[in-house]
């Protein structure tokens, strides 16, 4: 069975859409595995010991690598795109991000997101989302949190188009 690619991402994630206060728990979880972690952690060159020596990580109060907080932040904030991104024109900007709780390889992420404002863009096809988003381990211990401000497309001009 064929299905048009517009049936598969949701139908309730435009501006209109969402409501200030609203919460999602966003539908899947992510098991952070060694590689997600090595792999960008090398590509953006950051090589601060603590995401790759095992060894003199076992020697420190966490005993092991931690996972590499932009290797974080992206597995919370791709969680949520689903609910969140999909009809989204623009990021705009990314404040007040927090790392709470270190995240190990074999931690598995959910994601969380509230509306906390809505604002009528210059377009009138358009309207800004500010999100605030946070991400719990298997543990529900907060490893993540911040706040994204995003464009997204209006439905009823969509609707026109």
């Amino acid at each position: 069975m064929y299905i048009e690619p517009q049936e598969l991402t949701g139908k309730d994630n435009y501006f209109e859409d969402f409501k200030v206060g609203d919460v999602y728990r966003h539908a899947r979880g992510k098991t952070v595995g060694e590689i997600d972690n090595v792999l960008i952690t090398n590509l953006v060159m950051n090589t601060a010991q603590a995401h790759f020596n095992e060894h003199q990580m076992a020697s420190t109060p966490l005993k092991h690598r931690i996972t590499f907080g932009g290797v974080t932040a992206s597995l919370v904030i791709g969680l949520a795109m689903q609910d969140t991104g999909e009809n989204a024109l623009a990021e705009l900007t990314l404040n007040k991000v927090r790392f709470k709780t270190p995240v190990f390889h074999g931690d598995t992420l959910y994601a969380f997101t509230e509306v906390l404002e809505k604002i009528d863009g210059e377009r009138p096809d358009t309207g800004e989302v500010r999100f605030r988003h946070w991400g719990i381990n298997q543990n529900n211990q907060v490893v993540f949190e911040a706040e994204r401000r995003v464009l997204m497309k209006r439905r009823s001009y969509q609707a026109k188009a």
